[in-house]
């Protein structure tokens, strides 16, 4: 299988890099050589990156995660709409969103937006409510979230992996990925940074067959990462005590306070009745203080 791949790799011609003057210095354990002016890139190396990335992906989704594909280049647009859609997962093709990942509620809040629209528009009163001005407006706006965010539509929660085309291309949802700690598998040519990413797969990013080989090859690693997915067993199933068979635990009651001095609700302290006590009587002449000579006090006061 390793040799197929190979020749596949080759035949797409994913071991082309850039020329030699935009080369990145980190790239240098990924190159093979040069030649007429251009890297030439390991295919050692590639086939490496992808046996890594295809084996994480695999243990990723088996364990109920999911994953997000962005490309947004020209020559990704397309390959990456049709590979995240035959593995049931996400993608981001068009513009990248700042906040897409650093502001996610916000974005949650757009896709609501965006269903309003669309019960919107296939309402009757769409036709009779709703002048032409308004419905050229609105239906602007739908087009515009729908090219942005139709990807992401049905992530309800942060990815735990980014599969990217071109880091540099992507450098934002980079730096999302990185500021929340999110694993990036990139496929990146001579002129990126490897250090950007933590899954590198080193190969030409601009050509259109090298870039759908790679995601095909991690598209069917998540498809066997949904294969591996443990079924839902039914509520009646669930044993006893586990999160759905048992009842709610019970809450202990606090314990009631004791109600002598100083509680809540209960008497006041006896000096407090010995200094009313006191001050209604001018008679008692040098009373001593309540705190210090409560009894006393309380004796010495008329009947």
């Amino acid at each position: 299988m390793a040799s197929a791949l190979v020749r596949e790799l080759l035949d797409a011609g994913i071991h082309f890099g850039h020329q030699c003057s935009r080369w990145n210095p980190k790239m240098k354990p990924y190159i093979y050589g040069k030649r007429n002016g251009i890297h030439i890139i390991d295919i050692r190396e590639t086939l490496r990156g992808l046996l890594r990335a295809r084996k994480f992906l695999t243990q990723l989704v088996a364990g109920g995660e999911d994953v997000l594909f962005v490309g947004t280049k020209r020559q990704a647009r397309e390959v990456v709409e049709k590979e995240a859609g035959r593995c049931n997962m996400h993608y981001v093709s068009e513009r990248w969103l700042g906040g897409t990942l650093t502001n996610f509620r916000t974005i949650r809040g757009r896709l609501q937006r965006l269903e309003e629209l669309e019960s919107l528009v296939g309402s009757p009163v769409w036709e009779t409510d709703y002048s032409k001005k308004m419905k050229s407006t609105l239906s602007r706006e739908l087009k515009k979230i729908q090219r942005n965010l139709n990807g992401i539509r049905k992530m309800n929660r942060l990815p735990s992996a980014l599969v990217l085309v071109d880091v540099r291309k992507e450098h934002n949802a980079v730096r999302e990925a990185q500021a929340l700690g999110i694993p990036t598998i990139a496929l990146l040519d001579t002129d990126s940074d490897p250090e950007l990413t933590n899954i590198p797969i080193p190969g030409n990013d601009d050509s259109m067959r090298s870039i759908a080989l790679v995601l095909r090859y991690l598209a069917d690693a998540v498809e066997e990462g949904f294969k591996a997915r443990p079924e839902p067993r039914p509520q009646a199933e669930q044993p006893e005590g586990s999160e759905f068979g048992a009842p709610p635990p019970r809450r202990r009651g606090r314990r009631p306070m004791p109600m002598g001095h100083g509680a809540p609700g209960g008497p006041e302290p006896a000096r407090t009745a010995v200094a009313t006590t006191e001050e209604e009587s001018p008679a008692a002449p040098e009373a001593q203080p309540a705190h210090d000579f409560g009894v006393q006090a309380q004796g010495n006061a008329p009947a």
